[in-house]
């Protein structure tokens, strides 16, 4: 098929690998970002956002000059959705960022044109929001303007690997839409592509994730559970899941990310009566900051005065820079309410944070208790003894069963784990 030109709205964890995927693989990309640091970046072939080989990746398009950015929508072939679906403070959808990115591009918008909404949205949201802003063009949907959803299924840290090798749902508001959608994306999908309608794509992408989140939540009890009993939950999770048909989850501080925590919140403004299961995992993955401040607690409640908090890590997963929704900033946002407690963090994965120190060394200072809160790689083999020479007092809390107890142990330190009763 003929190359085509494309216009991406959006250029952030998802629109930016999209672009620099179709534009190395001989389309004409523009992408569009109301943020002029990301299109002045992208501009000169750089990036702002971590993610494995996108830096080689947008050096090569920018090069070859099949992509570039701007800060406003081009006349295009395809134009491309790719904007934030958050969450207001009441747990509702925030589509503003769709209904502007939709309105920009009505302008440009010709005969033949498709418009792929790929942001996560509640079900509906294309057939109810995005085509009466289509229709504003003019075009005839479905027949002169191709129009459906095509969500993302892709792991930061892999995102280039599986946007190539993961199955794809295409949803169209007609058949002929779906068909349009399924053979641009065949440019660089090798996975199959599965056609449906744009409902049942929303639908399907919102359910994915609330799959994990539900089964998350299950993991976030049991660790409670075990907890209250003395026993250690991840013991009993990993013998339960030598059943041929169980594979449980595993417990943490939280849920993070713009998946996990977010999605779920679609289904349940939707069908309030209806996801109750949904909503109390939802509460239940919420509830993990608090419960590791209140097992903190517990384990320094002997310490009188202020008590120094070292937190190692604060993105929402390990090998990442990406903070949203991350339970950890939660957990610093409860520390911060009280007036005991002194906190410092250390992530070699976030460039600029308050209370990010300069190294462990540096963390570990006059410290009285080490929260392992987020497993990045680099935290597996951790200087103990230089960090317990300067600390007040030496306790460590696992929240991911991440290090070697008799390591930790050996070290001097007195270890803690969540999903284990305090020693």
């Amino acid at each position: 098929m003929l190359r085509k030109k494309i216009c991406v709205i959006g250029l952030g964890y998802i629109g930016l690998p999209t672009s620099a995927m179709f534009a190395t693989h001989g389309c004409k990309v523009i992408g569009v970002d109301v943020n002029e640091k990301v299109v002045n970046a992208l501009n000169r072939g750089e990036i702002i956002i971590e993610e494995p080989y996108l830096d080689i990746m947008v050096q090569a398009a920018v090069r070859s000059e099949h992509l570039k950015a701007d800060t406003k929508p081009h006349e295009a072939d395809v134009f491309i959705i790719s904007v934030p679906t958050p969450i207001t403070e009441d747990k509702k959808a925030d589509m503003g960022c769709v209904i502007s990115a939709a309105e920009m591009i009505v302008p440009y918008l010709k005969k033949g044109n498709l418009v792929i909404l790929e942001s996560t949205s509640p079900t509906g949201t294309v057939e109810e929001l995005l085509v009466p802003i289509l229709e504003k063009s003019g075009l005839k949907i479905g027949e002169e303007l191709y129009v459906g959803h095509s969500p993302e299924r892709v792991l930061p840290g892999k995102i280039l690997w599986e946007l190539v090798n993961n199955n794809r749902i295409v949803g169209g508001i007609n058949r002929e839409s779906a068909e349009k959608i399924r053979d641009l994306y065949k440019i660089f999908v090798n996975g199959e592509i599965y056609l449906t309608t744009a409902t049942i794509a929303e639908m399907c992408k919102t359910m994915e994730n609330t799959y994990r989140d539900v089964n998350i939540a299950l993991a976030n009890e049991l660790a409670k559970i075990c907890e209250k009993a003395g026993i250690n939950a991840w013991e009993v999770i990993e013998l339960c899941n030598k059943h041929p048909r169980v594979n449980l989850h595993q417990p943490g501080p939280g849920v993070g990310g713009h998946c996990l925590a977010v999605d779920p919140w679609f289904i349940i403004e939707k069908n309030p009566e209806l996801a109750k299961i949904i909503e109390l995992s939802r509460k239940t993955n919420d509830s993990m900051p608090q419960h590791v401040l209140n097992r903190i607690n517990e384990i320094l409640k002997d310490i009188k005065g202020t008590k120094k908090v070292t937190i190692l890590g604060i993105t929402y997963k390990p090998n990442i820079d990406d903070m949203r929704e991350s339970p950890i900033v939660k957990l610093i946002d409860l520390l911060e309410q009280r007036d005991d407690y002194e906190i410092s963090v250390y992530d070699p994965h976030v460039k600029e944070y308050k209370y990010q120190a300069k190294d462990l060394i540096d963390a570990s200072k006059e410290s009285d208790l080490i929260l392992l809160a987020v497993n990045h790689d680099i935290f597996k083999t951790l200087p103990l003894s230089d960090m317990g020479r300067v600390m007040r007092n030496t306790i460590l809390f696992d929240t991911r069963d991440f290090l070697d107890r008799d390591d930790v142990e050996d070290k001097g330190f007195n270890y803690e784990l969540l999903g284990e009763g305090s020693r």
